[in-house]
């Protein structure tokens, strides 16, 4: 090969690995299949996309579409079984592995690891909720259950050893993976989150709801789930008859 054009090569290659950091951290390992996600729920209009294209109810996702919303909230079901709430303005992209939050809210409920660029979370089924700031600061507060936390840099291990977050804790890292706090979540901070937007108005039901109720008693005194939304069955009317 002429020394020119392995130059040119290494040159282009070299020009997309910065795009290609946080696609080689969702394709690892290979053994894992790629993740798709079921659309499930749509409030507050009908701004919620895939690729750009707006999405309908029971449209599925295939990795590596992306899922984003513009003024409206969202309910995808991963294929495991787990649930993801998007928050207005958000936007995640399917993986193998785990998604990755580019920017908003997300609320996770069930097994289903998730990442951003700077850290890398693995659960084992739990309540979670992730966000992406404008700032790229990102921060991961378990409702329930537990997160292993590996920092990264534009994807990248950082060599920091993983941490662990418990129910009841918020963490939050810098855009190049370094811890900035790790705080308890105050009762009035799951009053906040559970009358929040990823609660408020969603018909559907949390896979993992039961756990997250059952901590909540255990722990959170004086705060509960909301009770889903009723949908009374329509009845027919049956109209006077005149003789």
């Amino acid at each position: 090969m002429p020394s020119a054009f392995r130059t040119s090569c290494q040159r282009s290659r070299a020009a997309l690995l910065p795009g290609l950091l946080v696609l080689t951290l969702l394709l690892a390992p290979a053994a894992r299949a790629a993740e798709s996600a079921e659309v499930q729920e749509i409030l507050d209009g009908k701004e919620f996309y895939i690729d750009q294209k707006q999405a309908r109810v029971k449209e599925k996702a295939e990795a590596p579409q992306q899922l984003s919303t513009q003024n409206s909230r969202g309910q995808i079901r991963f294929e495991a079984g787990a649930v993801g709430r998007l928050n207005r303005f958000s936007m995640l992209r399917l993986g193998q592995g785990c998604f990755l939050v580019d920017r908003g809210q997300v609320l996770v409920s069930g097994k289903q690891s998730g990442c951003t660029r700077s850290a890398r979370l693995s659960v084992r089924g739990t309540n979670y909720l992730l966000e992406v700031k404008d700032n790229g600061d990102s921060e991961l507060s378990v409702l329930e259950g537990s997160v292993e936390v590996e920092p990264l840099r534009d994807g990248q291990p950082t060599g920091a050893a993983p941490a662990t977050v418990q129910a009841g804790q918020r963490l939050r890292l810098s855009p190049e993976g370094v811890v900035l706090t790790l705080l308890a979540l105050s009762s009035g901070d799951y009053s906040s989150i559970l009358s929040g937007p990823l609660f408020e108005g969603f018909r559907l039901p949390l896979p993992a709801a039961e756990a997250l109720d059952s901590y909540l008693r255990a722990h959170v005194p004086g705060v509960s789930l909301p009770s889903l939304p009723v949908t009374l069955p329509s009845l027919p009317i049956s109209l006077p008859r005149f003789f």
